[in-house]
């Protein structure tokens, strides 16, 4: 199993990135993508999600219509188009894979990172002033 994120760099507050994530090794259908962040000091975070089953998406409240999340299941990759980047959005971003079922959605299982069950390495993001 393999998920490798790529896309991360340096940019200015109120420029875009886009991340990506290639994932293989598993059922990729099966499973909810998850981007994670972790900024220093701070706690790993959810910030935004899609059930790859049937496109439901999450979107954490810091992120909402500044970050858009995608899957192009063909290739089993996943996107993170994040927008209008702000200083506190600097952070290692993380791909994660966890196991769905369909109709727990609405618990937001996917939030606690222990729910996830296999994790890319990371990629960082630094928004410059």
């Amino acid at each position: 199993v393999q998920l490798v994120e790529s896309g991360g760099g340096l940019v200015q507050a109120g420029g875009s990135l886009r991340l990506s994530c290639e994932a293989s090794g598993f059922t990729f259908e099966d499973y909810a993508m998850c981007w994670f962040r972790q900024a220093p000091g701070k706690e790993r975070e959810a910030v935004s999600c899609v059930s790859i089953g049937n496109s439901m998406t999450y979107y954490g409240d810091s992120v909402k219509a500044r970050f858009t999340i995608s899957s192009d299941n063909a290739k089993n990759m996943v996107f993170l188009q994040m927008n209008s980047l702000k200083l506190e959005d600097t952070a290692v971003y993380s791909c994660a894979a966890g196991e769905n079922v369909l109709g727990r959605w609405a618990s937001r299982w996917f939030l606690v990172p222990g729910g996830m069950k296999y994790w890319g390495k990371g990629t960082l993001v630094t928004v410059s002033s």
